[in-house]
């Protein structure tokens, strides 16, 4: 939020500089983010003289340059080269003079130096006005009325508009904070506490409203109750719309404000003001002179003010004319056809509180986020409207020179009551921290326009004024006076004793850990993405079931992932962008979608992603690239290591689906090229996908079973058998399973080969066997007798030749 100090001066009852009232509004949770000189001329002048050219002659060595003399008040007229054609004696003038900077438009500043122009020394510069930044005119220099002194400093006859801002990070509960007034109230809030006497802003209110005629009465009807609790309005009449004072643009433009006419500038002005918004309907839109709050049916079409034809929703809130033509939605924004233009000479001013949550799904809905939208989202003061009303009324009246044609219209039908919490003072002490005097809490809360209901010896029942809806118990009183008191000012304990509990992990997040730590071990970084994530990664099929957002915060992040895998491939190109290509990545995290039904489902990943080489060069070892076959290797270590053994990995197309017999617990696979490119990768990137859910639910049906460790040897033998190339090791697996050998313990590929000596469509698989019996040591006749039972089987089923 932006806050202009010059403004907040306005209703403040002393003078504060601008550093300690940035470390006040900061320590009273109004947190300043930045402080800043605004200057509506850039540079604001400085430096800058006013001077009459006393001689004018042609430059000796050029056609188009003049050779002048200046005197700004000083014992030596200047002698100035000067290249405008308008230039003349007697003229009074602007001089830049040596070391003066200067601030051009759309330039960079320039810093006065003696120069020498066609040999000719020139000591300064007679300014043109966009030289100096009053204007984009470069026809020819500033020619200023002859009664101007000579030696007057340009800031002084041209009085730049010079400000602080304040840009404060303002929290969503402190609706009351979001106006120059409320941000007063709480500056005067403060003074009273810490200065021992009660300080009050100078509020605009009067009591000086009165109709100046009746010529234009408009009739009101509130239809829609609910979404409008409280309108008001009234007419000023024979108004004359032009630019606005000086002095009111000058506010305006201080805080970023575009400045349109002086009725919009005002409405604006009370906007940034008080925190209530208003609008201002050109009278002659209002037909039968009867506006009519309601909701209109869905699909009704209505131009907005910057014309786009919008389809209302059912619970759009319309401001109607007699006709019950839409004119504007109301508290979000106007419409094409009844506002304020130049030749508006009569107008119904608006002053209302809307529901805040009807304004928050129109504002959402049809993407207007605007001031007044802002505003009433957070809540306004209900109580105020009139109060509001009236003082832009005034205002109107005397800017554009109108007349006050009606009396106020003021529909609320069922007054608010005001909040009344209950605090207890060692509540506020325990909460606090700090022992506060009754009477100390007391005048805070009267500051800041609370009331005092009832009081007792260890209880204070006090009513919340209607800018501060948020607050409803007593923490929320608490907070008021440690604020008035000063965040700073809270005591830090010596000590702080905390009673630490001690909880076992539940399955679900004993089972992440375990993994977690696991791939950590490994050389894995975890990662967190973003769930919300840009639709253009997707095809439309997948599109057609992807939660999209309604309210996305940019173009790029607008649907929920379908898939986790696009943004880990944005960290990875996030990292070799800067260099780090050897990665290694896990993430537990979520995906989205949706059915035509409009039914929602979410689900839990594991998701490894392996890139570059699995370690760095080391003196001893040289690193390996990853691979498909170690993405494989990782898969099936994390699985192995919760307990399942039996792993299938079946090839479908280009990806390898995870199995544990029928359960398919996920998939991996090397990623496309064409895919990489969407996203600047060069090197291979390999992808698994691991069903958490699935996973979850596999290992917890699992039993621990614990046995004695054999004290019998174990026995290798060693195999190499040529086949077709086209046999997968996996077929080789099968078929030693289907042989049912209790004594087999493990089996593991340690060479495979290939040569033209063993035939053009042939390989060498070497494989290692190891037995086992737990109760005895096996002879060489039993491990015997089960190779061979594994050689028939490999010679029947693959046609395999031993090789010796």
């Amino acid at each position: 939020m932006t806050i202009s100090y010059n403004w907040l001066h306005s209703y403040l009852p002393e003078t504060i500089e601008p550093e300690r009232l940035s470390k006040i509004l900061t320590s009273i949770g109004l947190e300043v983010e930045s402080l800043e000189k605004y200057e509506s001329i850039k540079g604001g002048l400085q430096g800058l003289i006013i001077g009459e050219v006393i001689e004018c002659n042609q430059h000796p060595n050029a056609d188009k340059l003049k050779l002048t003399k200046v005197n700004i008040g000083d014992t030596e007229p200047l002698q100035i080269v000067c290249g405008a054609p308008n230039v003349a004696t007697g003229q009074k003038v602007v001089v830049a003079t040596i070391g003066t900077t200067i601030y051009p438009l759309n330039a960079e500043p320039i810093t006065m130096k003696i120069a020498k122009i066609r040999s000719v020394e020139s000591y300064g510069m007679i300014c043109a006005e966009d030289e100096i930044g009053l204007s984009s005119n470069h026809a020819g220099i500033i020619i200023l009325p002859n009664n101007v002194v000579i030696g007057t400093n340009a800031a002084d006859y041209f009085k730049p508009y010079t400000d602080y801002i304040y840009e404060i990070g303002l929290t969503p509960n402190r609706m009351d904070a979001m106006s120059h007034l409320g941000v007063a109230k709480d500056v005067c809030a403060y003074l009273s506490h810490h200065n021992k006497k009660e300080e009050k802003p100078k509020l605009p209110f009067d009591n000086s409203f009165k109709a100046d005629e009746q010529t234009l009465n408009i009739k009101v009807s509130v239809e829609a109750v609910d979404a409008c609790p409280r309108f008001s309005g009234v007419t000023v009449s024979n108004i004359t719309v032009k630019e606005s004072p000086q002095w009111l643009k000058n506010k305006l433009t201080a805080i970023g404000i575009r400045c349109i006419n002086n009725v919009v500038d005002i409405t604006n002005f009370i906007l940034h003001e008080t925190g209530q918004p208003l609008h201002a309907y050109d009278a002659e839109a209002i037909a039968d002179h009867h506006i009519i709050v309601k909701k209109l049916p869905e699909g009704t079409t209505f131009t907005t003010l910057d014309d786009k034809e919008r389809k209302l929703n059912a619970f759009d809130l319309m401001i109607c004319n007699g006709n019950e033509e839409p004119m504007c939605i109301g508290g979000v924004f106007g419409g094409l056809k009844s506002g304020v233009t130049n030749t508006t000479k009569n107008i119904f001013l608006e002053s209302a509180c809307f529901n805040a949550t009807n304004i928050r799904k129109t504002s959402v809905a049809h993407g207007l986020r605007t001031d007044a939208a802002t505003k009433f989202e957070k809540g306004v003061d209900i109580a105020n409207c009139v109060n509001v009303l009236k003082r832009a009324a005034l205002l109107i009246k005397e800017i554009t020179g109108g007349t006050i044609s009606s009396d106020v219209v003021d529909l609320y039908p069922s007054p608010k009551e005001k909040t009344q919490v209950a605090l207890k003072y060692h509540y506020l002490k325990k909460l606090s921290g700090k022992n506060y005097h009754p009477d100390t809490a007391k005048r805070i809360l009267l500051a800041l326009g609370f009331e005092i209901v009832k009081e007792s010896i260890d209880e204070l029942t006090i009513t919340v004024p209607y800018s501060k809806p948020d607050i409803s118990l007593p923490a929320d009183i608490v907070e008021e006076i440690i604020r008035i008191d000063g965040l700073d000012n809270i005591d830090i304990p010596t000590s702080i004793t905390i009673s630490p509990s001690v909880e076992t992990l539940n399955t679900k997040e004993a089972l992440r850990e375990k993994i977690a730590n696991y791939l950590t071990g490994l050389g894995f970084n975890e990662i967190f993405t973003n769930s919300i994530t840009n639709s253009k990664y997707y095809t439309e099929e997948v599109l057609n079931t992807t939660v999209k957002m309604m309210n996305n915060l940019s173009e790029e992040l607008n649907v929920m992932r379908p898939s986790i895998l696009e943004t880990g491939l944005e960290t990875i190109a996030y990292n070799i962008n800067r260099k780090n290509n050897n990665l290694k990545f896990f993430e537990f995290g979520k995906t989205y979608s949706t059915t035509i039904a409009g039914k929602y489902t979410e689900k839990e990943h594991l998701a490894l992603y392996l890139t570059g080489n699995n370690h760095e060069d080391e003196w001893k070892e040289k690193s390996n690239t990853n691979d498909l076959y170690t993405a494989k290797g990782i898969a099936a270590a994390v699985l192995q290591l919760n307990g399942i053994t039996e792993v299938q990995f079946l090839q479908q197309e280009n990806t390898l689906q995870i199995t544990n017999g029928k359960k398919e617990l996920g998939w991996l696979k090397e990623i496309s090229k064409n895919q990489l490119n969407n996203f600047g990768i060069k090197q291979p990137v390999f992808f698994i996908d691991i069903d958490f859910e699935t996973l979850l639910n596999t290992v917890s049906k699992q039993k621990i079973v614990y046995k004695e460790v054999t004290k019998f040897p174990a026995v290798e033998r060693d195999l190499a058998i040529v086949i077709d190339k086209a046999v997968t090791y996996d077929a080789v697996q099968s078929i030693i399973k289907k042989q049912k050998l209790n004594k087999l313990q493990s089996t593991r590929l340690f060479d495979v080969f290939e040569s033209n000596k063993l035939g053009a469509s042939k390989k060498s698989m070497a494989i290692n066997f190891t037995f086992l019996d737990e109760e005895k040591t096996l002879t060489d006749k039993e491990i015997d007798a089960m190779m061979n039972k594994l050689i028939d089987s490999f010679t029947k089923e693959l046609n395999v030749e031993i090789r010796k």
